[in-house]
């Protein structure tokens, strides 16, 4: 029974870090790639994402829920599971361990990204537009935080997107993995170069047009 209810949590555990909060990372990153057209562009698209009925009905049911069981259970699975790098250098007990890795710094930093964006912003003590973004990110140890936190969260979202194609069944033969690892990286590459872009847009506004 014990052993059913593992499998099942492991399962809703890996359907969640791709639907639906990787689908939410992707919009995310597209919505503050605006940046990259300007000030208007990128307040446009925020004032669009933020006049969407029931708003904080979705962000609490398709966002902040999913996102608290993902990473309760992944820190379950991080700090209970055997890693074999020590014994085995093969690639992927390296992802294993750096999926464990980076779920605990993304974690830390999107706690603090919640608490800058989204509670300040509660309090009133913020506005969410483009000046939000750009007075962050006027302080150059702050930049290096949201590179540091976004790209290991790209890393978790991409190396997560592996581990769910095998576990789901979709890849099952070791030459549909190795494809898939491929497939994978450039997954992490793309939304990588639109997110350095996004950060590097409200560090030097104007940078890109």
């Amino acid at each position: 029974m014990a052993g059913n209810r593992e499998f099942l949590n492991r399962r809703l555990h890996s359907l969640l870090g791709v639907i639906p909060i990787g689908a939410f990372l992707v919009v995310h990153l597209v919505v503050n790639h605006f940046a990259t057209r300007g000030e208007a562009s990128f307040n446009h698209a925020v004032s669009f994402m933020e006049s969407l009925p029931f708003l904080i009905f979705l962000e609490i049911f398709l966002i902040y829920l999913p996102l608290l069981f993902h990473a309760i259970y992944g820190f379950y699975i991080a700090f209970t599971a055997r890693n074999n790098v020590s014994r085995l250098s093969y690639f992927r007990n390296w992802m294993f361990l750096l999926q464990r890795v980076s779920g605990i710094i993304v974690f830390i930093f999107l706690a603090w990204h919640v608490y800058e964006t989204r509670i300040r912003i509660a309090l009133g003590q913020e506005t969410l537009d483009f000046h939000m973004m750009e007075n962050i990110l006027s302080n150059p140890v702050m930049v290096i935080v949201y590179i540091i936190g976004i790209v290991a969260t790209i890393f978790h979202f991409s190396n997560g997107l592996w581990s769910f194609c095998v576990s789901w069944g979709i890849t099952q033969s070791p030459r549909s993995q190795q494809i898939s690892s491929y497939v994978m990286l450039v997954v992490f590459v793309i939304l990588t170069i639109i997110a350095l872009r996004a950060i590097f847009a409200f560090v030097y506004p104007g940078w890109f047009a």
